[in-house]
């Protein structure tokens, strides 16, 4: 077998006990692995109206067939379980060399069942799997817990977990690998800290063997000149990181301020990725196999760690009305220990400051931190309290909009299916406003990033107020991203490559016969399974929309002023374009076709 080592490990953590079972191969190649074949067998093993901290909820890690290859961008790996936040298919993905271990120690995936009765973590070397108690690290944020267990485990050991956040049920936690690596959205390192999972260790002597060595240096090749010679992956994200962005949305009257009042900040210049990397950048901190490098590692005063990444920035910049960068890295540095996801936390703290500046939160509840916009101190300590659910930060960790909920004003939330809306302000670019609406996940910009031709012109320049053509393109990003996803590569490299190049590196590395059409097509697959899934869950068609905000209030100056999502008008040509009903549901002749 190529590219996958063909080995699963299933973890029964009620009983202690590991079964190594071997891949299906058929089964693999249709839904290619990562995040399409996670879904495909968590929909196959659990009730999809499962509550997702019920013991009976599983919870699948899962690389792919390129991962821990020489392709570019080989290092990638996906968590797949129940959203705690949204109520959907969750499915997170994260980078570093974890992912990577993890196959170079035998394993494809690993399907974690039951609920320890008592803390615990994973050691896993090769074929050697070990229960280990994790009661001394039970309580710790990540970088203690990492360095605790890195004098526990083998040397050049590779290590994931979660940190307080996910031990508190916060249904924004993260699960972090390498330390500030982060599978970030929808709340997965809650299901892990609900099953008493503080780690798991990994450590492989294998490697993965590969169809053809010489035809896959020559695609590796030919993509990593791509690579060099494309302005964002060889130029903009190698100097700057992803916060190159800040700038750009800002100027384009994109970037939402104030939870999203406004979608220009004036003072965004003061936490652009220029200035991070003139201040604070201490050295870029790649991925494994990355040729382009957008990682950060900054520090502010005695306070190190990775990113911050550009959504962080407007998270807990623009959205908050903030433009201390210091605070900004503190805040980040906070989400990492906490092991929580950055921009719901930013946006929730945002909601939390409109709540304020309506009369919604009382002085009374701030116990001495006023949640006001402008406020850079408040964004370090909310994020604190949030992740160890103290004081109001209780009713915060659960997500803006059940926070809103709780005041009777849920369309102060600004989100998608519960799940926060990332850093770009739909009104002011109509494709991403039909993707954020359609996501499988909830608010995500990275399952279909139409900033890239929206606003970057990248494979080509679309007219961004524009609806023509739009539904079209969403679909295509949809399906292509579900394809990169479930491949192991970073999606970056997207803004380089196209469909035939990732065919190209599929096809050297497992032996298949791949082209364009091919990668689309499993990628559509892959959509429809999890929209399928979501149906069953009881998320019907009526959440593919947006906050009340975006569809009726004009965004009110700047250079995207008067606009609103039109999300009405593109809605019926996307679901006719995914040959679902006019109601959004998978017709048969859609999962005839997809041979689902």
């Amino acid at each position: 077998m190529y590219g996958y080592v063909g080995k699963i490990l299933r973890v029964n953590l009620t009983d202690k006990v590991t079964t190594v079972e071997d891949l299906d191969e058929k089964l693999a190649r249709k839904f290619i692995g990562g995040r399409g074949l996670a879904t495909k067998m968590f929909a196959d093993e659990v009730d999809p109206n499962i509550n997702p901290f019920d013991e009976a909820n599983k919870m699948i890690i899962a690389t792919g067939p390129l991962t821990g290859t020489p392709t570019p961008t080989g290092g990638r790996y996906m968590v797949v379980t129940k959203s705690p936040l949204t109520g959907t298919i969750a499915s997170s993905n994260s980078g570093g060399y974890w992912g990577p271990e993890l196959k170079f120690a035998g394993y494809d995936m690993i399907i974690l069942e039951g609920k320890s009765k008592e803390p615990c973590y994973l050691m896993i070397e090769d074929d050697k799997v070990e229960f280990r108690d994790a009661s001394h690290v039970w309580g710790k944020v990540v970088s203690e817990t990492t360095k605790q267990l890195e004098t526990e485990a083998p040397e050049k050991s590779r290590i994931l977990a979660i940190g307080p956040a996910g031990e508190n049920l916060s249904k924004m936690a993260a699960i972090m690998n390498d330390y500030d690596r982060a599978a970030g959205r929808s709340g997965v390192g809650a299901v892990m800290g609900s099953k008493n999972l503080k780690a798991i260790v990994v450590r492989g002597s294998g490697k993965v063997e590969v169809a053809d060595k010489e035809q896959l240096k020559a695609v590796v090749r030919d993509c990593n000149k791509k690579i060099r010679e494309n302005g964002v992956t060889g130029q903009g994200l190698p100097a700057y990181g992803t916060a190159v962005l800040v700038n750009i949305i800002n100027e384009n009257g994109v970037f939402p301020t104030n939870n999203f009042q406004e979608a220009q900040f004036d003072k965004a210049e003061d936490t652009s990725g220029e200035l991070l990397a003139e201040k604070y950048l201490v050295r870029k901190d790649p991925c494994y196999r990355c040729p382009i490098g957008c990682g950060r590692h900054c520090k502010v005063g005695d306070i190190e760690g990775g990113g911050p990444e550009y959504e962080t920035i407007w998270a807990f910049g623009g959205d908050c009305g903030i433009d201390d960068l210091e605070e900004i890295i503190k805040a980040n540095y906070w989400c990492n220990e906490m092991g929580i996801d950055t921009i719901s936390v930013g946006a929730t703290i945002a909601c939390g400051m409109e709540l304020y500046q309506k009369g919604y939160i009382k002085d009374a509840d701030l116990d001495g931190v006023p949640l006001e916009f402008g406020n850079a101190k408040a964004i370090v300590e909310w994020t604190k309290r949030i992740g160890m659910r103290e004081g109001l930060g209780d009713k915060m960790s659960e997500g803006s909009y059940r926070l809103a909920d709780s005041y009777g004003v849920p369309e102060l939330s600004m989100t998608v299916k519960k799940q926060e809306i990332p850093a770009y302000d739909p009104r002011a670019i109509q494709g991403q406003g039909l993707q954020y609406a359609t996501s499988n996940r909830g608010g995500c910009h990275v399952r279909g990033y139409l900033i890239s031709p929206e606003i970057l012109g990248l494979p080509e320049k679309l007219d961004r107020f524009s609806l023509e053509g739009k539904a079209a393109w969403v679909k295509i990003f949809q399906d292509f991203t579900a394809f990169i996803d479930s491949s192991g590569l970073c999606l970056f490299t997207s803004f380089a490559m196209g469909a035939p190049d990732y065919a190209a590196m599929y096809n050297a590395v497992i032996g298949a016969e791949f082209d364009a059409n091919d990668v689309l097509h499993a990628g559509d697959r892959i959509w429809n399974i999890e929209r399928i899934f979501n149906l069953a869950a009881g998320v019907d068609p009526s959440q593919d929309t947006l906050p009340k905000r975006l569809l009726e209030d004009p965004i009110p100056s700047g250079p995207s002023k008067g606009n609103v999502a039109r999300l009405s008008e593109l809605l019926p040509e996307y679901y006719e374009l995914r040959k679902w009903s006019t109601d959004g549901i998978p017709t048969d002749e859609c999962k005839k076709e997809l041979d689902l």
